[in-house]
């Protein structure tokens, strides 16, 4: 590289305060262990805070970012993505933004730190780890023995995304081992077409079953607060639902991802692995995919 990148550490973004704010501290203490400032920035969506919820100072939006950046004489930018797996936003969307700004920006240069979980390094437990040590907080917190536990994402259309929940579940239940009664991976939402069963079992659904009807302890494969994972968003509605019908269903929600001290760990390797990457051409081959 040319110059120092600007560092940019990327979440899809949320219209919920909460998101962004959460953003703003992981990447406070991002650029605490690496000495150096990290940029919060969203792909889309958090441009429509209200800045008064946010400390009075807007959130920074991708593009808009960059060419702010630009102005400056800064054309050198690493990204270091807050996205457990291969999601679209930066493995499609984020190139071809680049792509277009670059006809008009020929030295701009993005390189792409991996994301998360690397289904290329199959050994790599470092998520499953930090999710095995939330739910066993919370299992201590609520004096749970035993107790049954949910993996649950949102739901994607792609199916990589969904094999690192998969990979994820599977690594948490070795783990977790004799621990807990078991381990299963389910998702919060899904298109309703057959090509996208591969989202199944749906949390709403998962709930309740024999075997999930007591005791149950979600693993929260969600990165940040927001209209989902946050205080009284989709998830926590759906556990209000699923305890309503069930009687003696009892659902604890682990602490979310960032919570936890070992996830700016991860996001250091990832930044170091991302300053020795290529900066992007085109469409990232996700990994796994290939």
């Amino acid at each position: 590289m040319s110059d120092p990148p600007c560092i940019l550490l990327v979440d899809n973004g949320s219209f919920r305060a909460e998101s962004t704010l959460s953003l703003r501290r992981t990447a406070e203490a991002l650029g605490v262990r690496i000495g150096a400032e990290v940029h919060p920035v969203s792909l889309l969506h958090s441009i429509r805070v209200d800045p008064v919820e946010l400390g009075g100072v807007p959130a920074q939006v991708f593009e808009p970012f960059l060419r702010a950046r630009q102005e400056e004489g800064r054309h050198s930018f690493l990204v270091v993505p807050l996205f457990f797996g291969p999601s679209a936003a930066i493995y499609e969307y984020l190139p071809q933004r680049v792509r277009d700004m670059s006809g008009s920006w020929p030295e701009l240069e993005v390189r792409v730190a991996p994301s998360m979980v690397e289904l290329d390094e199959p050994d790599d437990t470092r998520v499953a780890r930090i999710l095995g040590d939330l739910v066993v907080r919370k299992m201590k917190e609520e004096d749970l023995e035993k107790p049954a536990v949910i993996l649950v994402d949102h739901g994607t259309p792609r199916e990589a995304v969904n094999r690192v929940r998969n990979h994820v579940t599977a690594q948490l239940h070795a783990i977790l081992d004799d621990r807990v009664a078991t381990v299963e991976a389910s998702s919060m939402e899904r298109r309703e077409e057959a090509e996208y069963d591969f989202n199944e079992p749906l949390l709403e659904n998962l709930l309740g079953r024999t075997g999930f009807d007591r005791e149950v302890v979600l693993a929260m494969l969600f990165i940040s607060p927001g209209r989902h994972a946050g205080a009284g968003g989709d998830i926590a509605r759906l556990c209000e639902s699923a305890e309503a019908r069930c009687p003696g269903l009892r659902i604890h929600g682990s602490d979310l991802f960032v919570t936890h001290p070992g996830a700016i760990d991860l996001l250091v390797r990832r930044y170091e692995e991302g300053l020795a990457g290529k900066p992007v051409q085109g469409e990232i081959a996700a990994p796994g995919t290939e």
